[in-house]
Order: structure tokens, then C-alpha cells, then sequence
């Protein structure tokens, strides 16, 4: 698989695009803003889903987190276990920009993100062929491999959302407008400044679940805890936050 792993690393040389970063903070602050407008956990757990996985359209992701041309993800899974290089690039230019972005909030670093996303995209490549395909979108596969990465980085061993309230703010829009932009701007940036608060498991349930549009079922096997206990982890996150930013809810 020569082909598919030169093309993996000379992203890593490149310069690295925007990788939707901006439409994933949207995603973020508007159903982390719905979720905060409730209280119950099955309410928490419907806004959630509301907002489509960041850089997919509704009609890409429907709910449950499964791509609409599952079989298509199949099918380039099989080829690539069997050695197929342009099928492996194919799902590598899928899911690339996903995965920068989980692990950008992660290091809060480009240079950073952009070598782990690469090395995670050569362990998949190397690894493709213990890939046990059970009908579940393979995203929650590489971004697994791109945590267990994070994790063996010494300096990201423990979850820091260390990007700049500014630069994850700047990336989704730069607000010169009328005084009720400026205010929306400005609960947004308080929103990020209370997810920076939070423990660490809990603020990578956040991420996961509203930035990544991740499935209860995929975000639990990414933290290698079970679906009942990410739904309690993230109404604790949702409640913290509704303290945080009690008084200050749009």
C-alpha cells in the first residue's frame, strides 16, 4: 500500500486547510446551546443529535451517526483490507478532515495536529486488516487510534482544550456588527471558557458528542465506557455548564 501511505504523509508537509473547522465550532455552539436550554437527560440527548455531524450535510449524516452510503464506506473498507491503495485514500479523504479537528481541540496546536492525524492515518493503513466491520460508521476506528495518540504524546497525556477561545472563535466568524452580534459573540466565547472548565472526561464527551456528531454507541467505544454512563457523563457536562453560564443563557 505504498500509494496510500505516501499520500498520508505528504499531507503532513503540506499546508493543512481549514478542515471545516469553522462549521464544527458553528455545530458546537449551537446544539451545545439547545442542550443548555433544557435540563433532562433525554432532552439533552435529542439536541444533541439535532445538529448534523460537523462537516456533513443532514442528508450525509442521518441520526444514529451512520453515513447515508454505508455501503459505499463498506465497500472501500473490504477493498482497502485487500490491499487496495486508491480505496484506502478514498476513506482517508473522508475522514481526514474529522479527525484533524478532534485531535486540534485536543493539542490546541496545527503543527501538532497535523503530524498525529497523518501517523494516525499510516496506523490505520498498517492496521486496516484488524478492522472488524459490524455495520458502524469506521470514523469511530480512526479517531480511537488518533486518542491512543494523543494519549502516548507526552505533552498532551492529559485532555487540555488548550485552543484559544479566540482562534476556535475566529474560525467560525469575526464579528464587526450590530450590537446583537457582538453579544452573541461574546456568550460564545464565555460558552468556550466554561467547556475549558470542565473535567477532562467530561469536556471530551462534549466534543465528541456535539463537535463530532458521534453516536452514543461510537463515542463510548472511543472512551472505552459503556452508552449508559456517556449519557450520564454528558448530562453532568451539560449541567456544569448551565451553572457556569447561569444567568447568561441566550
Amino acid at each position: 500500500m505504498g500509494g496510500a501511505q505516501v499520500r498520508v504523509e505528504a499531507t503532513a508537509g503540506s499546508q493543512m486547510a481549514d478542515h471545516g473547522l469553522g462549521q464544527a465550532t458553528r455545530a458546537l455552539l449551537d446544539s451545545l446551546w439547545i442542550a443548555l436550554s433544557v435540563t433532562d437527560g433525554a432532552a439533552t440527548q435529542s439536541a444533541s443529535q439535532k445538529a448534523p455531524a460537523s462537516g456533513s450535510s443532514s442528508s450525509d449524516q442521518p441520526p444514529g451517526g451512520l453515513p447515508a452510503d454505508m455501503e459505499r464506506v463498506a465497500a472501500l473498507v473490504e477493498l482497502a483490507q485487500g490491499g487496495d491503495a486508491d480505496a484506502f485514500g478514498l476513506l482517508y479523504e473522508r475522514y481526514v478532515d474529522l479527525v484533524y479537528r478532534y485531535v486540534y481541540v485536543r493539542v490546541g496546536s496545527s503543527h501538532v495536529a497535523e503530524d498525529l492525524t497523518s501517523e494516525t492515518f499510516i496506523r490505520a493503513l498498517r492496521r486496516i486488516d484488524t478492522f472488524s466491520w459490524q455495520g458502524k460508521d469506521i470514523a469511530a476506528w480512526f479517531v480511537t487510534i488518533a486518542r491512543n495518540l494523543i494519549t502516548d504524546n507526552a505533552k498532551s497525556a492529559r485532555f487540555r482544550m488548550e485552543v484559544t477561545t479566540a482562534d476556535m472563535i475566529d474560525a467560525d466568524r469575526r464579528v464587526e456588527g450590530p450590537e446583537d452580534e457582538v453579544l452573541s459573540h461574546l456568550r460564545d466565547v464565555r460558552l468556550f471558557e466554561a467547556v475549558k472548565t470542565l473535567k477532562p472526561e467530561q469536556a471530551e464527551c462534549v466534543v465528541l458528542r456535539f463537535m463530532q456528531g458521534m453516536s452514543l454507541a461510537e463515542t463510548a467505544l472511543v472512551v472505552g465506557k459503556s452508552q449508559g454512563a456517556v449519557k450520564q457523563l454528558q448530562l453532568r457536562a451539560v449541567r456544569a455548564l448551565h451553572r457556569a453560564l447561569e444567568g447568561q443563557m441566550p
